[in-house]
């Protein structure tokens, strides 16, 4: 009896044993798959600073064809321009660019995802012929916010960026019953490209705070940046969520850098939730620098994705070797004159111009390709072949 009492005793120890391995087992695959829900954390400053290092120095222009007038008309099946699009890659590959900022749409998404991502995928094989790693930016509080799908209008004759339009505009932005379509749209497009080489970074908002008050702040949605702050903090998770292999970003554009607690609140936002460090800056070489100076508090890689307003003194031999120096990535804003008709100032939304600026305010080549100012190509090429 008492070898069966035993035996007994050493059964039910070890039944309660498989027992509590099975919940820790089952327990382990729950916190795993947590995670996984969770997605990816923000990267630790020696993460950021181990993927930059491969990178090489970054040089490129925000782009869009110079047959597209906005990202709607860029993407859409009917107006997506390929010869445009690899021919004036081309040239910008011709003075040693290695990286575009694209905008992509979310009502792309919502008119055919399928097809969307179909087109970007060509995209991308067109820049990986260049050698160029484009940086996709999601959303855009700039310019128009009443965007619609299908044929694009005409530009308005001499103005800046006369039909560029918002992600999301203000009827989404303020209809919080779409944010699960946003979302969809966030998790869809990072997921389909989350480990694609080809592609560098992802933008999640460009200029979150702009009222565009010289332009359409008259018909912008009120207090904008209440709607913007907390949708771009989900964007964020959204995007982490997928696990992309690239960096997350929103660029600071404006505002008092000098210390974390001089920032706005979307400006910390920016900030605390980057992987890497990216801003704007259209002003003079000097400020530019004393920009990089402020930012470098963060310990991270930078990337200025947009400067260049040779109106507002913001120039190639000005920002472009102090970009070098620090070993921060400049993207220009414009690659090509065309329908954006950013070569016109800022200002030609209140003042009219009726023929070509004989200062061109943004972009570096010609329509056929011959460079605005071949001094400043040269200096571009000059400072890629360096680095």
């Amino acid at each position: 009896m008492k070898f069966i009492k035993i035996s007994f005793l050493t059964l039910l120890i070890g039944l309660s044993l498989q027992n509590c391995n099975k919940k820790t087992d089952e327990k382990e695959e729950e916190a795993a798959a947590t995670e996984q829900s969770a997605g990816r954390e923000i990267w630790t400053k020696e993460q950021a600073k181990e993927w930059y290092a491969k990178q090489g120095w970054l040089v490129g222009a925000d782009f869009l064809p110079s047959t597209a007038i906005n990202q709607l008309e860029m993407f859409q099946e009917a107006s997506f321009d390929t010869a445009t699009i690899n021919r004036e890659l081309g040239w910008a590959e011709g003075i040693g660019m290695n990286t575009m900022r694209v905008y992509l749409h979310d009502l792309l998404y919502q008119q055919d995802s399928v097809g969307f991502f179909k087109r970007l995928d060509v995209f991308l094989d067109i820049t990986e012929k260049h050698k160029i790693k484009p940086v996709f930016v999601l959303f855009d509080s700039c310019w128009d916010p009443f965007p619609k799908l299908g044929t694009q209008r005409a530009p308005k004759p001499g103005v800046h960026n006369s039909g560029w339009v918002q992600s999301p505009g203000h009827d989404a932005l303020k209809d919080s019953t779409q944010y699960p379509r946003l979302e969809r749209y966030v998790k869809g497009t990072i997921a389909a490209f989350a480990n694609d080489d080809r592609v560098l970074a992802w933008d999640i908002w460009n200029e979150p705070d702009n009222g565009n008050d010289s332009s359409y702040g008259k018909i912008e949605l009120k207090n904008k940046t209440d709607y913007v702050l907390p949708l771009m903090t989900e964007a964020f998770a959204w995007a982490r969520s997928e696990n992309p292999s690239q960096p997350l970003t929103v660029g600071v554009w404006a505002g008092d850098w000098t210390s974390h607690e001089t920032l706005k609140p979307i400006e910390k936002v920016s900030i605390d939730q980057s992987d890497v460090i990216s801003f704007h800056n259209y002003d003079s070489a000097q400020e530019f620098e004393k920009r990089i100076k402020q930012l470098q508090q963060y310990d991270r890689p930078m990337i200025c994705t947009e400067y260049m307003s040779r109106g507002n003194g913001s120039f190639f031999e000005g920002s472009l070797p102090i970009a070098k120096k620090y070993n921060v990535g400049a993207i220009n804003w414009g690659l090509v004159d065309g329908k954006s008709q950013t070569i016109y100032p800022w200002d030609s939304w209140r003042k009219t111009y009726t023929k070509e600026p004989d200062l061109w305010f943004h972009d570096i080549f010609r329509k056929d390709g011959t460079p605005y100012k071949k001094e400043e190509t040269d200096l571009i090429r000059k400072l890629t072949a360096s680095k």
